[in-house]
């Protein structure tokens, strides 16, 4: 697989480039209207074409050999030109270069060889091969006219309304000769087949008089004879274009200017970075509890997030910097400093996956939790207390307080039909420890037992199920526990620490190590491309599979290093492409949308639920109308007797997570990240209730804005507060805003 590999990843990243640079002409394709044949399956392919895997092998060899990439950056000259609130910065080269030599490398070789033609022609790539040459083509000449570097910036929400910045996000190029606007018009028109297209091409004057559209309704470009300027908001692009033309260069001087112009020193072929104390500080502006959240967790004191990756012929890799205003604290201080791995001496030289973590004591982790839990709800681990008193044991000092931190997850090994798991802790008091587990087996439905192999006491941990069974094994020796998906698993760790043939001393791992970096880490991940793709093919087609196990060469392993450091967490990566670094880097360009994303789908769960009760009332009060409404949410929940039974006590009304035994009035049951209560002032045997208020509120000021409540009159109300430790009365409910 790793040609067809290679090959697939030249073309790729030239089309994911293209895609990066001009994504209004992948939105203009998609308004064709032509239909695309059924594939043939790539396994019908092989036996088709006997010789295709031979022919993939020389293309990627060929594309690898002769495309050049972009040469590294080593100054931004876009940089100077943004506002200088700007606090999100993507820089990528112009791949239109690559683009162009990988199309004439892929013409060349549809000629000289008649089964990769044939194949092209009418095999899996008869549709789609034909519309990427294309699609690379149009690409390549469009990039002749911009500069050698692409930047998307934003700012965020806030810092839109001061003087200079641009709404949401901006895609910023040099122009490097004139012609452009008619190009592009040219391009779009043939792409879509129609007259009009939904991206608009807009020069200086023209963008004077363009009507705004809905916000992100439509993609326009705007050509200067200097810049090209793309954006989804008209008037962002009349204020970027004023801001050009008063030639300010403010954001170089800015720190996060500074560290980004510190980044472009070292040379960089993708930067990417984050300005996150300006945007947390922002998102906690006016809610003294988000201050406070925040605070406690520590990242609070986050200052930048910056990825910095080198695409080179030999060597490519990446460098990722979390880094902070002070020392780390709260869950920032979670990553301990770097050390050995000794857990590693329990994995396999051969394994396909490899992640290991050092964290401080998992008590002292629990503690955090607790704090910042307990913070916005006293009663948040109240289920906890009650959890320990049951099976008579402390969840953190019989159980985490014994675990130092030490964590490996190792996965699949080539030989392997499925893939064999292990995880490997280091433990503190194991004979402690294994009371405790068995306290927790004990009191779940499951069977255990033990048995000795070579001096070791091995236990199994049985699930019954009518579809599969489950089985786990786990023991202890030289302080590691080692938990696996097999007695055989468990037994070969156990057995690569004894003899020292583990993956901690293989040549592969050591050669990974990056030249200045210390063979201690924080945080390892490591992945080899070649078994991990085995293992994928051997579950869709084990004929695959073997042919090109036959063909692959060997493949340089994925691997991420993180090293904690008083003030920042840093990583380095010695693999090309995507990697941890990059994706922590776009998860930090995704946090605010997706912490609004996660607040929305838990407001709008809050409020069903909250109508769910208020059917579930009146439906009670039919069925009991001596009762009149039930008193609390274990009234409304299911009956302990099980399926089809219901009674005034408990009327099956509702699903065991709201309306559970604990469920009683005045106490908060949890779901989808609210806290729900019902409480009914009632007057027993008679007349029964004949009120009540049902309340949700957000389990912490990051799961919610909003509380919601709701009477018998049906109506749901709703308050920006900070989660409620208490519920409140009819009264207060009906002063609430009513939800339209």
């Amino acid at each position: 697989m790793g040609q067809a590999r290679v090959c697939c990843r030249h073309l790729i990243n030239c089309a994911a480039a293209a895609a990066l640079l001009f994504v209004f002409t992948l939105a203009c394709a998609s308004q064709s209207t032509e239909k695309v044949q059924p594939a043939i399956p790539f396994s019908d392919d092989l036996k088709k074409y006997p010789g295709l895997p031979q022919e993939l092998g020389h293309l990627a060899e060929t594309l690898k050999n002769n495309v050049q990439l972009p040469p590294v950056r080593t100054q931004g000259r876009l940089l100077p030109q943004l506002p200088a609130q700007t606090t999100y910065y993507i820089a990528f080269p112009n791949y239109g270069e690559t683009a162009h030599q990988t199309v004439e490398i892929l013409n060349q070789e549809l000629q000289q060889s008649a089964i990769l033609r044939d194949w092209w022609q009418h095999g899996e790539l008869s549709s789609a091969g034909p519309k990427l040459l294309d699609f690379l083509a149009k690409f390549d000449e469009i990039s002749q006219y911009l500069g050698d570097e692409v930047v998307v910036s934003g700012v965020t929400e806030r810092g839109i309304k001061e003087p200079g910045a641009a709404d949401g996000l901006l895609v910023v190029t040099q122009a490097r000769k004139p012609g452009l606007k008619d190009a592009l018009r040219k391009i779009l028109k043939e792409l879509s087949g129609k007259s009009e297209f939904p991206v608009r091409v807009l020069d200086p004057q023209e963008l004077a008089q363009a009507k705004d559209e809905p916000a992100g309704q439509q993609l326009t470009v705007l050509v200067r004879p200097d810049f090209v300027i793309a954006s989804l908001s008209v008037e962002a692009l009349r204020r970027f274009n004023s801001f050009l033309n008063a030639k300010t260069t403010d954001f170089a001087s800015t720190p996060f200017g500074q560290r980004l112009t510190e980044a472009y020193q070292g040379g960089t072929s993708t930067l990417m970075a984050a300005d996150l104390h300006t945007i947390i500080q922002q998102l906690a502006q006016g809610k003294p509890e988000n201050q406070k959240m925040l605070e406690r967790t520590g990242f609070n004191d986050a200052k930048y997030l910056v990825w910095d990756y080198q695409h080179k012929a030999s060597g490519s890799g990446s460098q990722m910097e979390l880094s902070f205003t002070g020392t780390r604290h709260g869950v920032a201080s979670w990553l301990a400093a770097p050390a050995p791995f000794g857990s590693l001496d329990f994995v396999s030289p051969q394994a396909a996956i490899v992640s290991s973590v050092h964290l401080k004591n998992l008590g002292d982790i629990f503690d955090d939790i607790k704090e910042i839990d307990s913070s916005s709800n006293p009663n948040a681990l109240s289920s906890v207390a009650q959890m320990e008193r049951a099976m008579h044991f402390g969840l953190r000092d019989d159980l985490l307080a014994l675990l130092p931190g030490e964590i490996t997850v190792a996965v699949g090994s080539p030989s392997a039909s499925n893939a064999e798991w292990e995880t490997i802790l280091r433990v503190s008091d194991a004979d402690r420890l294994q009371k405790t587990l068995q306290k927790i087996f004990a009191a779940m439905p499951v069977k255990t037992a033990q048995f000795e192999d070579n001096g070791i006491t091995y236990h199994s941990i049985t699930f019954p199920s009518p579809q599969k069974t489950i089985q786990y094994f786990y023991a202890f020796t030289d302080d590691y526990l080692i938990v696996a998906s097999s007695h055989e698993t468990a037994a070969e760790g156990i057995r690569l620490h004894k003899s020292g043939e583990s993956f901690a001393r293989s040549k592969k791992l050591q050669d990974s190590i990056p030249a200045g970096y210390s063979a201690d880490v924080s945080a390892l991940f490591y992945e080899d491309p070649a078994t991990v793709t085995a293992l994928n093919l051997r579950r869709l087609s084990p004929d695959m599979a073997k042919t090109f196990a036959r063909l692959s060469p060997p493949t340089e392993p994925i691997v991420f290093r993180a090293y904690g450091e008083d003030s920042a967490i840093r990583g380095v990566s010695t693999s090309g492409g995507a990697d941890a670094g990059m994706i922590l880097v776009a998860a930090a360009v995704a946090i605010p949308n997706l912490m609004r994303a996660r607040i929305a789908a838990n407001e709008s769960s809050a409020v069903t639920m909250v109508r769910t009760v208020i059917v579930a009332q009146v439906s009670y009060s039919s069925k009991y109308p001596e009762k009149g409404y039930a008193p609390d949410l274990a009234t409304l929940g299911p009956d302990p007797r099980g399926t089809g039974f219901h009674s005034p006590e408990h009327a099956s009304l509702i699903d065991s997570a709201l309306g559970n035994l604990s469920c009683t009035s005045g106490a908060w049951c949890s779901k989808s990240g609210y806290n729900f209560t019902l409480i009914a002032p009632c007057q027993l045997p008679s007349p029964g209730c004949k009120e009540f208020v049902v309340v949700g509120t957000p389990l912490t000021s990051s799961t919610g804005t909003r509380s919601f409540c709701a009477t018998s009159d049906g109506v749901v109300r709703y308050k920006f507060t900070a989660p409620l430790s208490s519920s409140i009365s009819e009264a207060e409910c009906h002063a609430w805003i009513p939800l339209h």
